[in-house]
């Protein structure tokens, strides 16, 4: 069994929505994420308000360094979506000791399942369990553009 791994000293993480840096957590999605380019804040802000946000913070000024949020029903299934550490932040062991964290939240609810997707960091989710889709064919999608 392998140590659970910690975020560096200083930081912390919080689901409480107050604490959310919207502007940052906006800019960071709209100008620097593959998924997320361009997207509004309208939008953005819509989406923080629909889900299950996580975010790590600087124990002492209170700074957001990272960025989470799981759409979920709380009981079946989750979403886990919009992952995002700040770059000054990556290498340290932050994203994998938040990921963990924010699965081990999700587990807690008791869910069956949680999915993602990614197109370049598939090695940091298998860290945490992740696999592809047994049954891929099984799935289905309903796209209504970007």
């Amino acid at each position: 069994m392998t140590d659970t791994p910690s975020l560096p000293e200083g930081y912390e993480i919080s689901t409480d929505p107050a604490r959310l840096d919207a502007e940052r957590v906006h800019h960071w999605l709209s100008t620097d994420a593959y998924w997320a380019l361009g997207r509004t804040r309208e939008k953005q802000d819509r989406a923080i308000e629909g889900s299950l946000n996580f975010g790590v913070y600087e124990t002492v000024s209170g700074e957001q360094v990272a960025y989470a949020r799981v759409i979920t029903d709380r009981a079946t299934f989750a979403w886990l979506c919009d992952v995002y550490v700040d770059p000054s932040m990556r290498g340290k062991g932050m994203g994998t000791a938040f990921l963990t964290a924010v699965r081990d939240e999700v587990r807690r609810f008791g869910v069956r399942r949680v999915l993602l997707a990614t197109h370049d960091a598939h090695g940091v989710y298998e860290k945490l369990g992740f696999a592809e889709l047994e049954h891929p064919e099984h799935w289905m999608a309903l796209l209504f553009g970007q």
